[in-house]
Parts: C-alpha cells; structure tokens; sequence
C-alpha cells in the first residue's frame, strides 16, 4: 500500500512543490487549498487529490481528516501570510498567529491518532524569521518563532508514540507571491548579495527536504528546523 501524506496550502506556491516532490517519491497526496477554485486551479497530477479546507475552522479541517483511512506524513505549509504594517494592528497580529501557528496545532491535533498507527511524521514550515526577528511583519515573525518551538515541543511529546516531528525552513523561494521581487533588480539583489548560493530557491528545492526528512534515511531526526535557504542563514 502507497504511504499517504497530506500536504495543507499544497496547491500553489512552496505547497505545490511540496506536493509534487511526495508524489514523485511514490506518495499518495492529499493537497489542500483553501477554497475550491484554487484546489481547481491546480494543474492535475494522477496521485494527487485536492481537497478545499480552511486550517482557521474546526469545522472545514475535521472533516478532511475523517475522510482519511491512512496517514504517514502531514506538512503543515498552509496559510504563511504576512499582513505587513497592519500587523501592529491587535486583530491582524491575532489573525496571523492564528493561521500561521493556530492552524498548524490545529491539523498537528487531527494527524495525531492516525500517524501514530504507521509510526508517521509531521513537517512544519517555519521561515527565515523563525530563527530571527523582523519590524515589519511582528506577528509573521511571532508566528514562525512559534512554529520553531511547536515543532520541538511536538517532537518530544510525541516520540514515544513513534511520530517524528520535524520542520522546513525556506529562505527565499520563487513563487507567484514573490514574483515582484525576484523581477525587480533593485530589490532582488541585496537578497542573493546575502545568499551564498547566489540564487532564489525554486519550490522543488523545498520539495526535495521535505522527501528526505520524511523518508527513512531520517528515522532518527526529531524536532529539528532545517534550513533550506542557501546559505542566507550563514552570514
């Protein structure tokens, strides 16, 4: 029987990647998005199933789950959202925990008794601004500073039931959001000026981390944040 993984934010973006790296190594994936016409906007793949699922609603998120028979891999890669300035605002800072970090306990929770059946694995997508700080997005920050510490706390509660509990974290990759950037020299190149590798990432190079920390040759690797930037972390 196919391993099954279920990829959340899996239809655009570094999810995307994600989703079509599993596929390739031999998963069945579940790829969600948030509403049905972005799971329909994602171009078809034979072992890969979209699902419509809000990670903000107990009640858009259970049901995904109940509809699974097998679990051996979640990645939490759904709603990385910045609010820049407004984020100093009260309610888009909550708004930002609760989808970045809230979210992610949410379908950490739901996987829980499903993954611990095939001893399975959990990977969280931290950022850049989970190992620093930033004064322009404070609760995108927050949020991946949490996502760090949930990843760990996961990793040690959850070991004895055989779940590993692992984290990416993506420097910056090319992607529709960041399509601006990388198009703009002026801003593109203080970033690859401060990228060893001299190049934006590509969702494929998040993809390929998340196969091997989910794979076997990672079967003693818990709790950990793993960059994967190109050096950006370096200097």
């Amino acid at each position: 029987m196919r391993s099954v993984a279920l990829v959340t934010g899996g239809t655009r973006g570094i999810g995307e990647g994600i989703s079509r790296a599993l596929a390739d190594a031999g998963y069945e994936v579940v790829a969600t998005g948030l509403t049905e016409a972005e799971c329909a906007a994602f171009a078809p793949v034979p072992a890969i199933r979209t699902r419509a699922m809000d990670v903000t609603r107990d009640d858009s998120v259970m049901p995904v789950f109940a509809g699974l028979k097998r679990l051996d891999l979640l990645v939490n890669c759904a709603g990385t959202i910045q609010r820049g300035g407004r984020e100093f605002e009260i309610e888009a800072f909550r708004q930002t925990l609760e989808v970045n970090l809230v979210g992610t306990m949410r379908c950490c929770l739901q996987a829980r008794a499903l993954l611990a059946i095939n001893g399975g694995s959990i990977i969280n997508t931290g950022s850049m601004l989970t190992f620093q700080g930033s004064p322009f997005v404070p609760g995108y920050s927050a949020s991946k500073g949490g996502v760090g510490q949930l990843t760990k706390s996961l990793a040690a509660a959850w070991a004895s039931e055989g779940i590993r509990v692992n984290a990416i974290a993506p420097g910056w990759i090319e992607t529709d959001l960041t399509r601006p950037l990388v198009e703009d020299p002026a801003r593109s190149a203080p970033i690859l000026d401060r990228t060893p590798m001299k190049r934006w990432g590509q969702p494929a190079d998040i993809g390929g981390a998340v196969v091997f920390l989910a794979s076997d040759a990672a079967r003693f690797i818990t709790g950990a944040i793993l960059p994967v930037d190109g050096g950006y972390l370096t200097l």
